[in-house]
């Protein structure tokens, strides 16, 4: 196998301005602080599965039912990965295709919506999710979209006020999920609001699924018709998207998948999608998943108290949203600042945002992949520190070239992937 199986060193030789920049990512990577919450670090079995020569396969079709030959050897790692994230979730169908999660959330909307149907589904500028009826999107260009957002005082989910919008519209599918939303959902009381107009529930876990995974937040594939994922932020996968059903729309969704968006599924994706599923059912996962847990509780809290705003005044999962307008201080300008200091984050709009999405008012942290690396509290509390350092000296290119010493200091002290 070993002859077969690509390596740097053959990159190298071939391609040197690809390895360059390759060479070039893992320095980046390894030596500033990211806290961006979407993103986080594979493990080396899952890097090695992806890396694997399972990307040579076509395998149009599924498990037993393909339209190629020699496909014994990927129907193992898909089962595999069916399986597995059977197990995880409790799901009676899963759908391990999906390319990314937007093609997971088309595949979950065309199965029971034609195009014109009502969809009911959180802002994107309130913290939703583009493939949740953004305008610009497949899900706002197909369907007939109703938003809903956050309470302007506690910047959180308004139960009753979706349960009115909901009877205003009388959406054919109530979107549930959030990119940049630090709260835990309910939801049972979105299954009552769907069930109470005739609606399918669709939950898009794909910012949670790590910590649903490790029974640290609600599970709600027991409330939801279709429940879809990425693979990597907080499961740590490989970049890829899976959607779980009923068993009643199973079929449906399986025709969506393939032949009805999608060709050949990548089975070296698929397979590293099975190995990742298998390290989200270890005790190591859990015990990861409470670090990143712990990790932004105390990031929230230390930047609470050097007077920062965190919307909804803080966290229960990995990411939270720093308002930045009380400091006079844009989400672009602090962007760009603590990016030149060596810590990665996103711009980000806040709830009822009045400063344009490119320009934007907040930033979005998170700490899945600081967490993965090994850090812990008192790590958090020296980042908070870095931070504010950073935001209060953001025009200081001395300053900001001391801290990115610092925060590449910091990371020396860590591995790329700690086993916990």
């Amino acid at each position: 196998m070993k002859d077969a199986v690509g390596s740097l060193d053959a990159l190298k030789a071939s391609d040197p301005a690809v390895y360059a920049a390759i060479a070039a990512e893992e320095e980046r990577q390894r030596d500033k602080l990211i806290l961006i919450a979407s993103e986080n670090f594979a493990s080396p079995a899952v890097l090695a599965a992806q890396g694997s020569l399972m990307t040579n396969k076509y395998a149009e079709g599924y498990p037993g039912k393909r339209y190629y030959g020699g496909c014994q050897h990927v129907d193992t790692v898909e089962n595999l990965a069916i399986e597995r994230c059977k197990q995880i979730f409790g799901a009676e169908h899963v759908n391990v295709q999906p390319h990314a999660g937007s093609q997971a959330n088309m595949a979950a909307y065309l199965s029971v919506l034609k195009p014109g149907d009502t969809i009911l589904g959180m802002d994107l500028a309130q913290g939703g999710h583009l493939t949740h009826g953004s305008k610009v999107n497949f899900s706002g260009i197909l369907f007939r979209v109703y938003p809903y957002g956050v309470d302007r005082e506690t910047e959180t989910v308004n139960y009753d006020v979706v349960q009115k919008l909901a009877e205003e519209c009388r959406p054919r599918m109530l979107v549930v999920g959030a990119s940049a939303y630090a709260r835990t959902f309910d939801f049972p009381r979105f299954q009552q609001i769907a069930k109470s107009v005739g609606a399918y529930l669709l939950v898009d876990i794909a910012h949670i699924a790590g910590l649903i995974a490790a029974g640290l937040h609600p599970n709600p594939v027991p409330y939801a018709d279709f429940v879809t994922t990425t693979t990597h932020k907080t499961l740590r996968g490989p970049r890829g998207g899976v959607v779980m059903c009923k068993a009643e729309h199973a079929k449906a969704v399986d025709k969506f998948i393939f032949p009805g968006i999608q060709g050949g599924p990548f089975m070296h994706v698929i397979a590293a999608k099975a190995v990742a599923f298998k390290e989200a059912l270890s005790p190591g996962f859990k015990r990861y998943q409470q670090q990143v847990i712990a990790n932004a509780k105390v990031l929230a809290q230390g930047l609470l108290d050097r007077g920062y705003k965190i919307v909804s005044g803080g966290t229960d999962t990995h990411l939270m949203l720093m308002n930045l307008t009380n400091k006079g201080i844009t989400g672009k300008e602090a962007d760009a600042a603590l990016d030149a200091a060596g810590i990665i984050v996103n711009k980000n709009a806040v709830p009822y945002d009045e400063k344009p999405p490119a320009v934007a008012s907040g930033i979005r942290l998170g700490t899945p992949l600081v967490s993965t690396r090994g850090m812990m509290e008192a790590e958090m509390k020296e980042i908070v520190g870095l931070i504010d350092r950073v935001l209060q000296h953001r025009q200081d290119p001395a300053m900001l070239e001391e801290i990115r010493t610092q925060a590449k200091a910091l990371c020396s002290r860590f591995p790329f992937f700690h086993t916990y």
